[in-house]
């Protein structure tokens, strides 16, 4: 029976549950990301509490705890949550862009794409602006992003498919990577870029921070906005078409907006792996397939990921600093043994 005039019409049982459900994830997402950020930040060589990184990020803190908390670990873990924002919704909008679980920016050469660009910038042009990075990063996502729609989503985007298709540009990409490295006659500055291309945010301050929300501040809430058309396109083209979609223009609005988090993402840090694969998957079983919902929760999630795995990248083997690249790899490769087992079976 249809609504009153000038009512809402009631939810039924089930959609209320599940709103309730959402908002419920939602908020306990949005807490566990400023916990895992305060606790995150409070760990190192010089410890500090969870109480005194508050004081420290309200100005009252004592000047040796403000200096480390301020200055040397909030930049780096807002730049980590930042990567692992970037990386998760683009990973959700090529999931939904594919109907395909195992698209995700690292695994269908797209990262690899922005990877190659970012370094053939940095060591041809090294001049180069560091806010200039990601619009170079930017066009390698881009053209990776091309490659594998031309040789595999119009082909029907099977996973086997997309992965064979997907490892063959990440191994182009690597190749060029490696090539353009060897070039390098500093052997520090060669050191530098073999750790950036394992995925890294050590050093990472102020001036990549200010790099890196610039692109979020845009292409997230663009990200949300398409959510709907996201979810139209699940439906398959046919649907999508007759719910008022024009697939090929949206496709490529929709790719481009995921080429931009993942190279944004990629020039800062460097291509960190899995990220954009297991935040989605995670949040979708918490909170379904709907998009917008779907991408919050995700962009959350991942950056929780990549914040809690670099605490633990830097912490681990102390004072050795490894690249966070190594591991969200250690969690993300058996992850997606798993993920291919299970829709074999």
């Amino acid at each position: 029976m249809s609504a009153r005039a000038g009512q809402l019409p009631r939810l039924r049982p089930g959609a209320r549950k599940r709103r309730r459900r959402t908002t419920a994830v939602l908020t306990v997402s949005a807490g566990l990301s400023l916990a895992a950020l305060i606790l995150t930040i409070g760990l190192g060589e010089y410890p500090v509490a969870p109480g005194d990184v508050l004081l420290a990020l309200l100005g009252q803190g004592d000047p040796s705890s403000s200096f480390v908390v301020t200055e040397l670990r909030l930049p780096r873990a807002l730049v980590a949550f930042g990567v692992g924002a970037g990386l998760a919704a683009s990973g959700v909008i090529l999931q939904g862009l594919t109907r395909n679980a195992l698209a995700a920016p690292e695994l269908v050469g797209v990262s690899a794409g922005a990877n190659t660009a970012a370094v053939v910038a940095i060591v041809v042009l090294p001049d180069l602006p560091v806010a200039l990075l990601p619009a170079c990063a930017f066009v390698g996502a881009l053209g990776a992003s091309a490659l594998v729609y031309a040789l595999a989503w119009r082909a029907g985007s099977s996973p086997s498919r997309l992965l064979l298709v997907g490892v063959a540009i990440t191994t182009l990409g690597y190749a060029v990577v490696l090539g353009v490295i060897s070039s390098v006659d500093d052997l520090i500055h060669a050191s530098q870029l073999v750790t950036f291309i394992a995925g890294t945010v050590y050093g990472r301050g102020w001036t990549e921070l200010a790099t890196l929300v610039p692109w979020l501040v845009v292409l997230l809430p663009l990200a949300l906005m398409s959510a709907r058309d996201l979810d139209s396109l699940a439906l398959g083209d046919e649907a999508a078409g007759a719910l008022g979609l024009r697939i090929e223009r949206d496709r490529l609005r929709l790719m481009a907006i995921a080429a931009g988090l993942a190279g944004v993402a990629v020039a800062v840090a460097g291509p960190v792996g899995f990220v954009g694969l297991m935040a989605p998957h995670a949040a979708r079983r918490l909170v379904g397939a709907g998009h917008a919902a779907l991408l919050v929760t995700a962009v959350m999630l991942g950056g929780c990921l990549v914040l809690v795995a670099d605490a633990l990248a830097r912490t681990a083997f102390a004072p050795v600093d490894i690249p966070v690249g190594v591991v969200t790899a250690i969690v993300g490769a058996p992850y997606l043994l798993w993920l291919l087992a299970a829709r074999t079976r």
